[in-house]
């Protein structure tokens, strides 16, 4: 019986059939739009080249506190609980790592001490 029901699935896979559809652009093409009235502030030029009109010291100092202060409202910064689980696997990890260059030395210290006599 169970071999009727998988010879029955096989012949259905068999059956299938995938259609493909391509699509069309009935659109028609759009009128080129006007240009825009040129925006005076693009018409300013620093140095030679057209750009944003250069800004003194202040205001660079300010923007960049800013900006920093906008990516730090970004950030998701962990709780409590996370931060000392992250904290126990950096201590963990830094005992674990200076064992290790620690036997390391000593193993090559000893190794040296052979071969020198």
């Amino acid at each position: 019986m169970a071999k009727a029901k998988k010879s029955a699935k096989a012949t259905d896979s068999a059956k299938t059939t995938v259609t493909r559809v391509k699509a069309k652009d009935d659109r028609k093409p759009k009128a080129a739009a006007k240009p825009k009235a040129p925006n005076k502030q693009a018409e300013l030029v620093v140095n030679g080249e057209q750009g944003e009109p250069k800004k003194n010291i202040f205001q660079k100092f300010i923007g960049y506190f800013k900006g920093a202060w906008y990516e730090l409202r970004q950030v998701r910064w962990p709780n409590r609980r996370a931060t000392f689980g992250m904290t126990a696997a950096l201590l963990i990890f830094t005992g674990l790592f200076s064992g290790f260059i620690l036997l390391t030395d000593l193993a090559w210290e000893n190794l040296f001490k052979l071969l020198l006599g």
